[in-house]
């Protein structure tokens, strides 16, 4: 962003299935360090929040989610569902987060003037519609490929990660 967001409140939300894919095609890493302190010198950072399914068995996982927390993230989770499909002899496993994320979007409103969605998903398109009709800012950041064009419409900006790639991007 070319210029500060001044005294706004700020509040991010991160869809960690969203980044994570968005990242693979980038090819290249988050610094979530970075991307939270690229946020703080935009306004007043007032959360962050990452929202993620964990499978509670992988430790490595573990200690990223806890690493996260001692930056100042607040993090989410929910066990990884196993959805077995006979019919095709695959495994799926879910993390279904978009609706907690959306309800936390809308309730945590109050805290915020400006809100950062690190996801590109249709399914916040609602919840983005209603913080817009109480003058709430949102802004989507994601890859692109990985951004529905509806989101983009409803919100106030779409921030690619690609601009972003020299102040976020992990070493």
């Amino acid at each position: 962003m070319k210029k500060s967001l001044g005294k706004n409140r700020i509040s991010i939300f991160i869809d960690a299935a969203n980044i994570f894919y968005s990242q693979k095609t980038l090819g290249w890493r988050v610094d979530y360090e970075k991307f939270l302190s690229y946020w703080k010198e935009q306004g007043k950072a007032k959360g962050a929040y990452f929202y993620t399914a964990v499978i509670s068995t992988k430790q490595k996982q573990l200690k990223f989610f806890h690493a996260l927390g001692k930056l100042g993230y607040t993090v989410i989770t929910r066990e990884v569902k196993v959805i077995r499909d006979r019919k095709n002899k695959k495994i799926i496993q879910k993390g279904n987060f978009d609706v907690k994320l959306a309800i936390d979007l809308v309730l945590k409103a109050k805290e915020f003037d400006i809100a950062v969605l690190g996801s590109g998903d249709s399914d916040f398109e609602p919840a983005v519609e209603y913080l817009r009709s109480i003058n709430k800012k949102i802004i989507i950041v994601s890859a692109r490929g990985h951004v529905a064009r509806e989101l983009i419409k409803r919100a106030n900006s779409y921030l690619p990660l690609q601009k972003l790639k020299e102040k976020i991007k992990r070493p």
